[in-house]
């Protein structure tokens, strides 16, 4: 087991980019914009929800615009 760990020890993991950095800012901008705009809790778990799939929906809704 020990050998196995000193040969991941040097690895460094695989980062995911720059897609990943950017759906963080966006995430993050989403769920700033909606939890403004919510005037009671549940509003505000809704924006929050809302935010973790803005980016699905807005892919849907281009694909159903292009007839794809």
């Amino acid at each position: 087991m020990s050998d196995e760990h000193e040969r991941r020890k040097g690895k460094a993991m695989p980062s995911a980019g720059i897609s990943s950095g950017l759906y963080g800012l966006a995430f993050i901008g989403a769920v700033i914009y909606y939890l403004q705009h919510a005037t009671t809790f549940w509003e505000g778990v809704l924006g929050f929800l809302k935010a973790l799939v803005w980016p699905a929906l807005l892919i849907y809704k281009l694909l159903e615009y292009l007839k794809m």
